[in-house]
């Protein structure tokens, strides 16, 4: 346990030694920076490594738009970068607003006071970071749903049609005495619980109960309508949760009841 008065994993402390002459302390500097936000997002948030790696790649092109380094960052370096994602690169709102919330992040990691970034700048270029992403130059999340307009969930014709093709490479790898009719078998019947309207909104694909071992739980899956799913959305900072899921199509309980009475 560390004791009371201990630099926080991240801080400016740890990730650069003291008295010792830099030979590019620009340099030097942002990558102990970048290096101590994968600490701290990785061991007191907890976060994957792909997030950190996916924020810590904004921070490197926002570094390559501007040609300045994070103490010298303005807001005009956010609103001119911003006009550039959406004028010429034409990013979806959901990206603009990821992009950003990584900048916002770090701002926040390196001009917090339990880090020392502020006064390791000061000591070494006379200037210190400051917030750049604020609530007039950001874009906001007012709906749930930023997806495409042209997009839509498939009609009842729709995924029928798409079962009958699942049913029928099941039927043909049978005919053709192929290897992979049970493979096949057991994807149709993935496709038909997955496209259930609930599970699917719980994690699309992330079907552990009928490709694993835990055949029990399936017949359980056929007398409640209900399954377990082992490998839900995580929560921030924690693993993916067990979740029971509620059944609302009849296709996904008798695809269950089939896949167990013929395999």
């Amino acid at each position: 346990m560390a004791a009371r008065g201990d630099p926080l994993p991240g801080s400016a402390r740890l990730e650069l030694a003291d008295d010792v002459l830099l030979l590019r302390p620009e340099d030097a500097v942002l990558t102990a920076m970048l290096a101590g936000w994968e600490k701290q997002q990785r061991s007191g948030r907890r976060l994957q490594q792909d997030t950190v790696d996916s924020r810590r790649s904004v921070i490197r092109r926002f570094t390559a738009y501007t040609n300045e380094y994070p103490w010298h960052w303005t807001a005009v370096h956010m609103n001119e970068w911003t006009a550039e994602l959406v004028m010429k690169q034409e990013l979806a709102e959901s990206t603009l607003r990821n992009y950003q919330g990584a900048i916002r992040m770090f701002c926040d990691y390196i001009t917090s006071p339990h880090y020392g970034w502020v006064s390791e700048c000061e000591a070494r270029f006379g200037t210190h970071p400051v917030q750049i992403v604020h609530e007039w130059n950001s874009a906001a999340h007012l709906v749930d749903y930023e997806g495409g307009p042209g997009r839509r969930p498939l009609t009842r014709e729709e995924c029928q049609a798409l079962f009958d093709y699942a049913d029928d490479q099941v039927e043909r790898a049978v005919q053709l005495g192929r290897k992979g009719a049970l493979s096949a078998y057991r994807d149709a019947t993935v496709l038909k619980v997955n496209m259930d309207g609930d599970y699917a909104s719980r994690r699309p694909a992330s079907w552990t109960v009928l490709t694993g071992t835990a055949i029990r739980r399936l017949r359980s899956l056929v007398s409640s309508a209900c399954s377990t799913c082992a490998g839900a959305k995580r929560s921030r900072g924690s693993p993916p949760k067990r979740r029971m899921v509620a059944s609302t199509m009849p296709w996904a309980v008798e695809a269950v009841e089939d896949y167990l009475i013929n395999v």
